[in-house]
């Protein structure tokens, strides 16, 4: 901007220095006051939210889903469950959108003659080519509800094929903020090894997905001593890692063991939250961190107690009504 003290070459026809000083001042003052004011305009926060579940097999996402549903009904939370799975049967929740209304992986492996791997497969990617379907069913009729998406077992599909990150990025485009939960069956952590190998599976979706993580262990409540397993392997020590395993294999596997250790210790990339559906605090304490990492809080407005929603009566977790 020019200081207030330029003068310019020539003048326009009639005009001095002094008119032209002031004139300039005038305009460099509403130029100040005009960008003051749209840079301290408050900007609209986008309030879709999605909530992407991921895990292994057997992992307890559908559970998940049902429970964090009804913990949601119970704080006056709107929110709706999309079905991801083609190879799903049976449900402890209704869904708001489901991917079987496109394409089933039973159809698939009778038609194209694909094994259960291949078929599941070729449904994520024939949904990829019908974004059109997916924005219709979810932008059209839940815009701006709150999602749980529940998404396939199969782990390749986020761990290193690019369909789920494909998914996620078109969430975004269609202006939601997506933070992903992995589940982890806490079978997980009743060895070293194991306790790698999930650890390093959700390394490589939080690597390939690009987004807000938060990983779960699953069945908590299922542990013998959940306590003492829990402090061993949500803050381990590469010595301890590393004795464990080494006992475990023979002396030419000692170097990688070493090796993968040091890498889920030394950068702690990877952390986890217990997660027990029979615990209210549990959820609680899981659905913060979901939100703190989605600034879901921040983008909403509060509510007068007349603007809330009455409620519905939870699914309980065995699928049957109490009714």
């Amino acid at each position: 901007r020019r200081p207030l003290s330029f003068i310019p070459a020539s003048l326009l026809p009639g005009e001095d220095v002094e008119s032209w000083t002031e004139t300039s001042k005038a305009s460099s003052l509403t130029f100040a006051s005009e960008r003051i004011d749209s840079e301290h305009l408050p900007r609209r926060m986008p309030e879709k939210f999605a909530h992407l579940v991921i895990g292994p097999a057997g992992s307890g996402k559908s559970t998940y889903c049902t429970a964090l549903q009804n913990h949601c009904l119970t704080i006056k939370r709107t929110v709706h469950v999309v079905n991801l799975d083609p190879a799903a049967e049976v449900f402890k929740y209704k869904p708001a959108v489901d991917i079987r209304e496109l394409i089933s992986l039973e159809d698939v492996m009778e038609e194209m003659d694909f094994g259960p791997n291949g078929g599941l497969v070729f449904c994520m990617e024939y949904l990829v080519q019908n974004f059109e379907w997916l924005e219709e069913q979810i932008v059209g009729n839940y815009g701006e509800d709150y999602l749980l998406i529940d998404c396939p077992g199969q782990i390749e599909l986020y761990v290193h094929l690019p369909v789920l990150k494909k998914i996620t990025d078109q969430l975004e485009k269609w202006g939601y903020r997506v933070c992903v939960v992995c589940l982890l069956d806490s079978v997980f952590i009743t060895n070293p090894s194991r306790f790698i190998s999930g650890s390093l599976s959700c390394l490589a979706a939080m690597m390939q997905l690009a987004l807000p993580h938060v990983n779960l262990l699953t069945k908590c409540d299922l542990l013998d001593d959940k306590k003492a397993t829990l402090e061993k392997f949500f803050n381990p020590t590469i010595k301890d890692l590393l004795s464990d395993l080494n006992k475990m294999t023979v002396g030419k596997f000692h170097n990688l063991n070493k090796a993968m250790s040091e890498l889920v210790t030394d950068y702690s990339l990877t952390s986890f939250l217990p997660l027990d559906l029979t615990d209210t605090e549990s959820i609680e304490v899981v659905l913060s961190h979901v939100d703190h990492a989605m600034q879901y809080g921040e983008a909403q407005e509060p509510k007068e107690p007349d603007e809330l929603e009455v409620s519905p009566p939870a699914v309980p977790l065995d699928g049957k009504s109490n009714m």
